[in-house]
């Protein structure tokens, strides 16, 4: 063995890792065994030869010896695979290699089962593995299999010629080259396969730096290298999550208890290594057992995302033709419903809230994948709806070409596997837009109800909190369905402080939901712990439903629901009008004018590890004490801060119609404050409306009709 290779190795891990954008995520380190070991992985770039067994070797501290294709071993590739460990595919003493470093353990290795790079991604074909290839379709290789089993056949037949015949023993040890200090290793150990899975995201293959380079310096550059070095190349250079997932491991022996088998590993016969012996069939069907769960396990594995998802909508959707509003709704619900009861990995960016996708794609997911798809043209946008081009027309492409020309494809193949997922999405893509929508707002309605019932259990405090039903949300349902209003309440309140409001507007014929914004209704230690963002996805969950139920949406809200609602206008492009009461961009309170100074000082004894000085809330003294809370978070006072300081930035980008209502005499919100919000509103068509009252609460109490009667006449008006 070559320890200077792995070293080597690592220094070039690094040096990728400094030059490039991809992000490396392990998952399930804990899954690798102590003992002789074959991991089993997928196969889909050059990537994976350089980072899988550095990153192997650094879990593991164990030498990491890989199998290549007998082609590459030529020229200086050739020299550095050499280098770092990796054997060709016909080299005449490989197998003989590999049971003797697997029988001591004093390496491990790296197989690719599918052979080559799959570079469409198609595994199954009527149910089975087949791997696609330049030269054709073929089952995956059992070489792992075969080699994890003969390794531990050896093993036991060692064992028990140990006990029952000394000499052949001896013979076999001298076989293998085992010295007299690996013996004890070879009889404790045992055998394992690991499976493990890689998924890239996104991944888009596209002119970069490195095609241009070669492009400069290279006048035949074949097209096989330039799609490489498109699509590999972007990943490096632009970015790409890599997520390499290591599943339990396969024990070799449980595959040997065959009775054929066991009489040969304890037959006093002799055996040299590629004599055919009697149970050989039975360890190639245990072999070809053995590759199907390692397979099934390796994309079962699979690291779901939003391509995935979206690719295979597409394909399964029985209409050529799909709106895209309707196309964003069927990728929520399978980005969230489809994912619920199955143990399936996803990826990051879907452990969260999916409720950007149905607002203003803010991470730019949705956008970017059907702009890449109609850039390939593979299909074409036309007045806010995607035409899929014959997908006959475009499943035959060149298999060199395919990862550049047909992304679509090869992003669905992988995760065709996925069969009960298959199965979901498959419904979901048949579903009516209708059905859709109903079923869009049912999930959503009761997932809300869910995360309440969660935080108000989790957070309650005997004594502190309002009863469960002051934090509910709720909706009026009004005999319009044109028009739904969107109310949200503000900092430290809860649903009941728009109550009023609500009824008005509901007697009047609209349908209104007042959502609860994450973080009120339990107790201040709840609020403690939520950020603006945790707020923004309250209102877009409001908004989902109500869009999904009536035709146009206003928004508005009171206090820092008023900031909230001015910034769900700001990023929503069908927003038909916003309203604002008491929005807080300029506070007056006492106890924010003392929270930065609050703030420092906690995060002063905080490095200083001092936990017993920090004070984390301050006292609050409600207009409305059975809604509000009593205790204030000085967390909680610095996100509605940024987030006034956040939306006043984008005040410019509201166009829609606009009602500003702000009290003369407010003694936790200063006039000037709403007075510039309206300045800077972009909207045309704005109201400023100020009351003569000497409270913040102007929704609630006497003279608060004036107010509601204010909001009536501009939603009518719209």
């Amino acid at each position: 063995m070559n320890p200077f290779a792995y070293s080597t190795t690592g220094l070039a891990v690094k040096l990728l890792s400094a030059l490039s954008r991809a992000r490396v995520n392990l998952h399930g380190e804990q899954n690798i065994p102590h003992g002789a070991i074959i991991f089993v992985i997928n196969h889909f770039t050059r990537l994976e030869t350089l980072l899988l067994p550095a990153n192997i070797y650094r879990i593991t501290d164990v030498p990491v010896w890989s199998l290549a294709d007998y082609s590459l071993f030529k020229g200086p590739l050739g020299n550095y695979l050499n280098a770092v460990g990796a054997v060709s595919t016909r080299d005449p003493e490989r197998d003989e290699l590999i049971v003797k470093t697997l029988l001591t353990a004093e390496a491990s290795w790296v197989i690719y089962p599918e052979g080559c790079m799959v570079k469409d991604k198609k595994l199954l074909e009527r149910g089975r593995f087949m791997v696609s290839s330049a030269e054709g379709r073929h089952p995956p290789h059992t070489g792992a299999a075969t080699l994890a089993l003969r390794t531990e056949f050896y093993r036991r037949r060692i064992r028990a010629m140990l006990r029952t015949n000394p000499e052949e023993a001896q013979r076999l040890v001298a076989l293998f080259g085992l010295q007299p200090d690996d013996l004890e290793r070879v009889l404790t150990v045992e055998t394992f396969i690991v499976p493990v899975n890689v998924t890239y995201f996104p991944i888009r293959a596209r002119e970069n730096v490195l095609t241009a380079l070669a492009q400069r310096f290279s006048d035949d550059l074949s097209p096989r290298a330039m799609e490489e070095l498109m699509t590999e190349g972007t990943m490096l250079i632009s970015g790409v999550d890599v997520d390499i997932r290591f599943g339990r491991p396969l024990r070799a022996g449980d595959y040997l208890c065959d009775d054929p088998i066991c009489s040969d590993i304890e037959s006093g016969e002799r055996f040299d290594f590629d004599d055919e012996i009697p149970s050989l069939p039975d360890l190639r069907r245990q072999a070809w057992r053995l590759m199907q769960r390692y397979m099934s396990d390796i994309y079962r594995m699979t690291t779901v995302n939003s391509d995935h998802l979206l690719a295979a909508l597409i394909e399964m959707s029985p209409s050529r033709r799909i709106a895209l509003d309707d196309l964003r709704r069927r990728l929520f619900l399978a980005a969230t419903e489809a994912f619920e009861g199955l143990d399936l990995n996803r990826h990051a960016s879907l452990e969260h809230k999916q409720t950007h996708l149905l607002t203003d794609d803010r991470f730019g997911r949705f956008h970017d994948f059907v702009a890449l798809l109609a850039e390939r043209g593979i299909v074409e946008l036309h007045n806010g709806a995607l035409l899929r081009r014959d997908m006959d027309r475009i499943r035959n492409w060149d298999f060199h070409r395919i990862r550049v020309e047909n992304p679509m494809a090869v992003i669905a193949n992988e995760i065709e596997p996925l069969t009960r997922l298959q199965h979901r999405l498959k419904r979901l893509a048949r579903l009516s837009p209708r059905l859709v929508r109903k079923q869009l707002v049912r999930w959503l309605e009761t997932a809300i109800e869910k995360e309440y019932d969660r935080d108000y259990s989790e957070f309650y405090v005997p004594a502190e909190s309002k009863p469960k039903a002051v934090g509910r949300p709720f909706m009026v349902r009004g005999f319009r369905r044109r028009t739904g209003i969107l109310l949200l309440h503000g900092y430290l309140a809860s649903p009941p402080e728009m109550a009023e409001l609500a009824r008005f507007l509901g007697k009047k014929g609209f349908t209104v939901y007042v959502a609860r914004i994450k973080g009120h209704g339990t107790s201040p230690d709840d609020l403690a712990l939520r950020s603006r963002m945790d707020w923004i996805e309250s209102a877009e969950e409001g908004y989902i439903i109500l869009r999904n139920t009536c035709r146009q949406v206003v928004a508005g809200g009171f206090s820092n629901g008023a900031t909230l609602a001015l910034d769900l206008a700001s990023r929503v492009d069908d927003m038909a009008g916003v309203f604002a009461v008491s929005p807080p961009l300029k506070l007056q309170d006492f106890a924010a004018r003392f929270a930065p100074a609050i703030d420092t000082w906690n995060r002063l004894l905080e490095k200083m590890h001092i936990e017993e000085a920090r004070r984390e809330f301050v006292d609050n003294s409600p207009e409305n004490p059975h809604i509000n809370y009593h205790r204030n978070p000085v967390a909680g006072i610095r996100e509605l801060e940024q987030l006034a300081a956040d939306v006043e930035k984008k005040l410019p980008q509201i166009t829609v119609p606009a009602l500003l209502v702000q009290s003369h005499r407010d003694p936790v919100v200063d006039e000037r404050g709403a007075r510039r919000i309206f300045e800077q509103l972009g909207s045309e068509d704005k109201r400023y409306l100020v009351v003569n009252f000497d409270r913040h609460g102007i929704l609630l109490g006497p003279g608060a009709e004036i107010v509601h009667q204010a909001i009536y006449d501009f939603v009518r008006r719209l």
